[in-house]
């Protein structure tokens, strides 16, 4: 299963909020709550997820089993 918990993480060292990532990045409250819920993501979000941040895709996504 892939897993979301690092972006989490991620997003608070580098300052950013979900606030932020609706209104000033484009990303909409359904996305948001997919990506709490552990959900299928697009990789255009993911994309869109690590260019806001600045990082790379471990950074935010995790596979468990």
């Amino acid at each position: 299963m892939i897993t979301f918990e690092k972006l989490w993480d991620t997003m608070k060292a580098k300052g950013v909020s979900t606030y932020q990532l609706r209104e000033k990045c484009g990303i909409d409250s359904k996305t948001i709550r997919r990506l709490r819920a552990n959900d299928n993501i697009e990789t255009k979000t993911l994309d869109k997820l690590c260019a806001i941040l600045s990082c790379k895709l471990e950074d935010i996504a995790e596979y468990k089993e």
